[in-house]
Formats: C-alpha cells, structure tokens, sequence
C-alpha cells in the first residue's frame, strides 16, 4: 500500500528543495505533502525574498506546531522527512506520537549535543552575530550559502542553486538550537528515551558544513536511547545538499526503502 510522505525543508530553502525527491516518490504511487513553513505558503522564492514579515519571528516551536496540525489531518500516519532544521522539527513530531516512520537528512542537533564545530559555528554565524537577528531574517550571501550548502561544488553550480532555491532564514531557530542547552525547557528538546515513537533513520554527510558528521553521529547516539528502531547512515562525500546534489537518487531511494518498510511492519498487529 502506498504511503503518504510528509518533506519538511530547512532554513534557508522553500519546499521546492525537495523537487526531486517529490517527483520520485510520487512517480512510485505515493502521495507526497511538501508544505512550507508558517507565512511562507503558497509563494514563490522572489515573493518570499521580497517581504519575509510573515515568518520573520517563528521559531522551532511555531514551525512544529505547523505540521503537527497538517499530519494530525491526514487519514493515516505518513512518513515524515525533514532535512536540516526540518530534520530537527522530524524528530520533535515523532516524539509527539506522530507518523509512522521519520527520517531526518544532515538534522539540525536537538538539545543534549554539546559540541558546536567550528564549521556549524561558520555557519550559524551568519544570524548569531547580531542578537537583533532572533526577530528578523537573515540571508546569506552566495559565498556562505556555497560554503553552507554546496562546498563540494564549484562556484557557479553553487550558485544556480542558491539562485534556484535560497530565501532568508528567520533567525529566531538558530539561537534556539544554539541557546537549548541552557534552557530547561528548549524548544529542541527530545525525550529520548520515548519507547512509543516511530522507527527513526538519520543520514549524515560526510563533507557537510552546517551539520557535520559528528554532529548527525551524535544525535543519532541520543536517539538510540529509545527502544524504538533507530538507524544512522553515513554518505561520506556528500554536502548539505545532499537531497539534491550529485547521486541524490541514491539517497532518496534508501531513505524511501528504509521508511516504508519500518511504516509496513509498524503497521502489522504483533
């Protein structure tokens, strides 16, 4: 039975991100939901670098919130994938008892990771630099997003993506994701050790800048905490973009392989 798969984008990117993916999984039956985050629906790249005002405030919590209310409307639980921050907001709606398997591509870290590389903090920089940055957008320049998302790739590859599919980030989920671990009640908080939540694959690249390896590797150590069935894969060569770069296929198909088979068996009565 076909499933229905939920794709949450990141920071930075709109639901076109996922073109590939969507036109994959839906040329094998599947129903595929790509919404967008809170004030960005229903509007084009140059539309939302235009005028940001109605996302410029949300945070992790809003954006969650924001699933959570579409996959509770849906007839049966789907497959939730998320890349980068949505990897992040994957895990947060698993652990609420929702679909009915997740994976989360190079995921933001939830509360309990300690270590910030130098690369994230490169990264992050961007919006953490200027503490007025928690209620506005930011948006990087062709050289940051190149280095964030395409470093394994030339300039102008880099660019054509940039111009493609880059929009401002609101600045407000980097200090969550920065500030968690001094805050009781984090917006990126996880139970852990939530034995009821879906089976969870999280997939690292090894060349990521934004979330590097040891980054996914750690999380992926948290999660393991649960009972529920929990996998990491690591893609050596691959940047943050990887759901569209060079051999995404192969990315895709894993992740979709991975998802329904765990959704199948989660499904049989035991």
């Amino acid at each position: 039975m076909p499933e229905t798969i939920v794709l949450i984008h990141g920071l930075w990117m709109t639901p076109l991100s996922w073109e590939h993916w969507s036109a994959r999984f839906s040329g094998r039956g599947h129903e595929v939901l790509a919404p967008a985050w809170p004030g960005m629906e229903d509007r084009t790249v140059e539309s939302l670098r235009a005028d940001t005002s109605a996302f410029a405030r949300i945070g992790v919590t809003e954006i969650a919130d924001h699933y959570d209310r579409i996959i509770r409307g849906l007839d049966q639980p789907p497959i939730i994938m998320g890349h980068s921050f949505g990897g992040l907001v994957t895990q947060i709606l698993l652990d609420r008892g929702l679909g009915a398997a997740g994976v989360a591509v190079d995921p933001a870290p939830p509360k309990g990771i300690y270590v910030l590389p130098p690369d994230s903090a490169r990264v992050a920089s961007a919006a953490l630099r200027n503490p007025a940055n928690r209620r506005r957008t930011v948006m990087l320049t062709p050289e940051q997003f190149h280095y964030a998302f395409c470093n394994t790739q030339t300039e102008a590859e880099s660019n054509a993506v940039y111009e493609r599919y880059a929009i401002p980030g609101p600045g407000r989920p980097l200090f969550q994701a920065a500030l968690a671990n001094f805050n009781p009640n984090a917006a990126t908080k996880i139970d852990f050790h939530n034995d009821e939540r879906a089976p969870l694959l999280i997939l690292g690249g090894g060349k990521d800048h934004t979330v590097p390896a040891g980054t996914t590797r750690r999380n992926y150590k948290l999660q393991s905490k649960s009972r529920a069935a929990t996998e990491y894969r690591e893609y050596p060569e691959r940047s943050h973009y990887t759901v569209g770069l060079e051999g995404w296929e192969a990315v895709a198909d894993h992740a979709l392989e991975w998802a329904t088979a765990k959704a199948a068996n989660r499904a049989v009565p035991h």
